[in-house]
């Protein structure tokens, strides 16, 4: 079988950059500003993203055997058995654009008057309460050890509430009546088996999330301003990539100054 090699592209076309016909800002855009200014900004204004770790394969198996698994009670209109271990009270929600909605570079769209903006996140499921509201799940796979109950012990609370906030915000939006609580279904593949017997055992959870949506309304014309900016925006708190970058370029100026005075 041939070798497929997917080589980074540190110029990407323009048109995916700020003031490009096909550039939104999605729910990951607005986490990376958050994270790092430097970082977005190199991303969406100059198009040089940071680039990319290898995809999560196993992740995306999961998504996709979920997603099937919650379908087949969203056609039946039946509560998913984890639904009834949870005593949650929602059904899997039916509707024509589900599928727009879980595609990556579709989503759920709104265009932000104040901006210009139209931001979009693509959601993993929704379910719908009895009093019409709808709930953002978000499904997550990992391996650790123990049984995942709660987030508040995850160095990604913070960042999931974050998540899980511009989904619910992103939906009522759109005139949905949207419950302020969330899930995560978390499926945790145990690693403590004497054998793998080419088999994965996974404990799936459902963890509550509350969405936070305070920031979004104030980080959107931050956003707007810092892509206007002809200055570069700072570097964000810990971020590894731009200390890599400082760090790396540093070492070949020093590198280059050194072959120009051999060369003199």
């Amino acid at each position: 079988m041939a070798e497929f090699r997917k080589q980074y592209n540190p110029n990407r076309s323009s048109d995916w950059n700020y003031g490009g016909s096909k550039w939104r800002l999605s729910r990951s855009k607005i986490e990376l500003f958050t994270e790092c200014p430097r970082c977005f900004y190199l991303d969406n204004k100059l198009g040089t993203a940071r680039p990319r770790g290898p995809a999560f394969t196993l992740n995306i198996a999961v998504d996709a055997l979920l997603k099937k698994e919650f379908d087949v009670h969203r056609i039946d209109g039946t509560k998913h058995p984890l639904m009834e271990t949870y005593d949650i009270n929602a059904v899997p929600f039916k509707h024509k654009n589900m599928n727009t909605w879980r595609e990556n570079f579709e989503g759920v769209e709104f265009k932000h008057k104040e901006t210009g903006f139209t931001i979009s996140g693509a959601v993993d499921d929704i379910w719908v309460n009895p009093a019409g509201e709808l709930i953002v799940v978000d499904y997550k796979a990992t391996s650790k050890e123990g049984t995942i109950t709660t987030l508040a012990d995850s160095s990604w609370n913070e960042q999931y509430q974050r998540q899980m906030g511009v989904y619910q915000w992103l939906l009522r939006n759109n005139g949905f009546t949207v419950s302020p609580m969330g899930y995560f279904v978390y499926a945790n593949a145990h690693s403590d088996k004497s054998a793998f017997d080419g088999q994965l055992e996974f404990e799936v959870t459902v963890v509550p999330c509350e969405g936070n949506t305070d920031w979004i309304d104030d980080v959107l014309p931050k956003i707007k301003e810092t892509l206007e900016s002809g200055a570069l925006p700072p570097v964000g708190e810990g971020c590894e990539y731009c200390v890599y970058r400082e760090a790396s370029g540093k070492k070949l100026q020093e590198i280059h100054k050194k072959s120009l005075q051999v060369q003199k």
